[in-house]
């Protein structure tokens, strides 16, 4: 990951002393040097060196959370999972399930050095070095969805079959759950999804959830991802689910999170959706075509994502910096949901 040299954070919601304390007794003797990841809108995370480890530590938000958000004992079963597999995935290290030392349960990883684009129009990159980091994408994402979950241990990771009418439900109830004003594109888009769902073909696999440019670490060198990072979210799926979320970037403008609607393509080098999605049914095991409905879930999905961002923010504990800035793309996002059912543009 990249980052400047690890100092102690700033801005923390625990005492870091507890923390050094905590890891000496796990570890040995050593000193502690801690620095807070910017850029996350979940879990707080820090990379932490302590003695020869280099390290990054992730845990729950402090203070009110939504039921099941914020599941890190979840990520860190799923990257134990996924370690022996070519999945690439960084190595946990521990699992901490009690309040203290630090508020909240936490875990630690191991610490990759590589390269983070927040910015899916890769700016500083070639035209040729753009194409390979949106196929090293879909690559990985393909790598993820050929894993047999029960063959890993996953078997009960989540519900299998039926995974749209769940994540359906899960995301509308957590969407009336919010306190904040409702928004009528989410609306609309909550009524069109039931309606539109397609039968359920029972193909499941590792849905990530959450998998987009910005939670892959790349190769220092090379387009190859080397991490899939931010596993919150995971649970057993539908492939076509997590396709679905990245194809988000090809229909969100670069002020909506740093999409690329709008953008000239071919100039930069960057695939088309669908150069993306060939790609990745070449390199994954023989699944159903994206539909329309698969993105405009995907959609739906991300928005109320960003009501419990806007939440949060309200709230005082968003794990964000920019928490406040970001929270209205909850309207965005369903908006571009209400453009593609309406046909307003293609997909």
């Amino acid at each position: 990951m990249e980052g400047g040299q690890p100092t102690r954070a700033q801005q923390l919601d625990f005492d870091p002393d507890a923390l050094e304390s905590f890891l000496r007794q796990r570890f040995g003797q050593g000193t502690m040097s801690l620095e807070r990841i910017s850029g996350g809108q979940s879990n707080p995370a820090y990379f932490v060196d302590f003695g020869g480890r280099r390290m990054v530590l992730r845990k729950k938000p402090a203070g009110p959370i939504l039921p099941g958000a914020h599941a890190i004992d979840r990520e860190f079963r799923v990257l134990q999972a996924l370690e022996p597999t070519d999945v690439p995935v960084p190595s946990p290290i521990l699992f901490h399930h009690q309040d203290e030392p630090l508020g909240t349960p936490f875990y630690l990883m191991e610490r990759l050095d590589g390269r983070v684009f927040h910015d899916c129009s890769l700016p500083g990159l070639s035209r040729e070095e753009r194409r390979g980091v949106y196929l090293g994408m879909a690559e990985a994402l393909a790598k993820l969805h050929a894993v047999r979950p029960d063959e890993i241990g996953l078997g009960d990771y989540g519900k299998p079959g039926n995974y749209f009418e769940r994540q359906i439900g899960r995301w509308t109830k957590q969407l009336r759950a919010s306190p904040s004003e409702r928004i009528n594109a989410l609306e609309i888009v909550a009524d069109w999804l039931p309606r539109n769902m397609p039968a359920d073909d029972g193909r499941v696999s590792i849905a990530h959830g959450d998998f987009r440019l910005g939670n892959l670490l790349f190769h220092a060198d090379r387009p190859e991802v080397i991490g899939i990072l931010d596993w919150e979210l995971s649970t057993l799926g539908h492939p076509l689910a997590d396709l679905g979320f990245c194809s988000m970037t090809w229909h969100s403008s670069p002020e909506e999170y740093g999409g690329i609607l709008g953008l000239d393509l071919e100039a930069l080098g960057i695939p088309t959706q669908r150069e993306f999605l060939d790609h990745y049914f070449a390199h994954a095991v023989s699944t159903a075509p994206l539909q329309r409905f698969h993105l405009v879930f995907s959609l739906f999905r991300f928005a109320v994502i960003f009501v419990g961002i806007a939440d949060r923010a309200r709230a005082g504990n968003a794990a964000g910096a920019d928490a406040a800035e970001v929270a209205p793309l909850a309207g965005r996002f369903a908006a571009r949901a209400v453009e593609i059912i309406e046909g307003a543009r293609p997909w």
